[in-house]
């Protein structure tokens, strides 16, 4: 079944940000734009990788109105030891969501039951605390901040022009399309 349009469910997690260990809850998501990135587990190989590319595009994405939460299965003071222990870690000043009951890896529906860890997902949730867009790839396959940030950048203009549509590749300028409303519900 399809996480389109799906409203996030009610909330609260602890996160390390800024040094500091602080609650998140949905309503902190409510009113912007949010990525919520999971990933498998601190103290891995592909992750630091990853989470490093985000905190280098992650200026850009607060410029666009964006909050990126990067979560995993572990707790908030595992995240604090990886970013204490970690130079690719320790540049990250998005929050790190700790999942340690799963609630929000089920969710979502990234949960790795047997294995206790999510998968790879990337949402963009509206302010209206809904998903828009989303892609979950495999543990062994990292993913671009550059594509996810084009990808919010669509979501984003959608979301302000309702009755056009964004065409593969799309960038912030190019040409978009408007439907014919014969064919708006066959998109």
């Amino acid at each position: 079944m399809s996480l389109i349009n799906k409203e996030i469910s009610e909330f609260s997690a602890k996160a390390f940000h800024n040094n500091n260990i602080v609650d998140v809850t949905k309503q902190d998501v409510l009113g912007k734009w949010s990525i919520f990135f999971f990933y498998p587990a601190d103290f891995t190989y592909v992750c630091p990788t990853e989470l490093e590319d985000m905190a280098a595009k992650y200026d850009e994405f607060q410029k666009a109105g964006c909050e990126v939460y990067s979560v995993s299965c572990d707790t908030a003071f595992v995240h604090k030891a990886w970013h204490d222990a970690s130079e690719k870690i320790a540049k990250i000043r998005y929050p790190m969501l700790a999942d340690p009951t799963h609630a929000l890896a089920r969710d979502f529906e990234v949960l790795i039951e047997e294995a206790g860890l999510a998968e790879r997902g990337a949402f963009i949730v509206n302010p209206e605390g809904r998903v828009v867009s989303y892609e979950v790839t495999a543990g062994n396959v990292g993913r671009n901040a550059d594509e996810l940030f084009r990808k919010l950048q669509a979501c984003q203009f959608v979301y302000e022009h309702g009755d056009q549509v964004c065409p593969a590749k799309w960038q912030p300028g190019a040409e978009t399309i408007t439907p014919s409303l014969d064919l708006v519900g066959q998109l």
